[in-house]
């Protein structure tokens, strides 16, 4: 049986229940090409919880796209995210594997002011340098 946490809420944001397709991409050489899918579980101002198929690990950069414009919470993650051709960039924070095989992944959006830290940018970059490439 799975015990409830009882202890003060810790999200800076509420959660809200949120079901619908999402793409993605993982930002490594050898997965940026391929588009991906899964569906989003719930989302907030400051990240989301997702069920995809493909394993991705703790750390992982995504491009996440998702159905944006039906939610009026998305006014305020457009603000604060990091949004590159259409999709939103985040970081993997948790991955719990489920008993149908998938995989329940959190995901923090990458903010504006955090996409120049050093652990972010080269992940990023190397994204807009493949995109770019695949363009010429």
């Amino acid at each position: 049986m799975k015990q409830i946490y009882q202890g003060p809420e810790r999200r800076q944001f509420i959660r809200l229940d949120y079901v619908s397709p999402l793409n993605y991409k993982v930002c490594k050489k050898e997965t940026i090409s391929k588009l991906l899918e899964g569906y989003t579980t719930n989302i907030s101002q400051a990240g989301l919880l997702c069920s995809i198929k493909d394993r991705v690990s703790k750390n992982d950069i995504l491009w996440l796209s998702f159905d944006r414009s039906t939610l009026e919470i998305c006014q305020e993650l457009e603000k604060r995210s990091l949004i590159y051709q259409n999709g939103v960039i985040g970081k993997v924070v948790r991955v719990e594997r489920k008993k149908n095989n998938t995989y329940a992944v959190g995901v923090q959006f990458i903010t504006r002011e955090e996409k120049n830290l050093t652990h972010i940018y080269p992940k990023i970059y190397f994204l807009e340098k493949k995109l770019q490439d695949e363009k010429t």
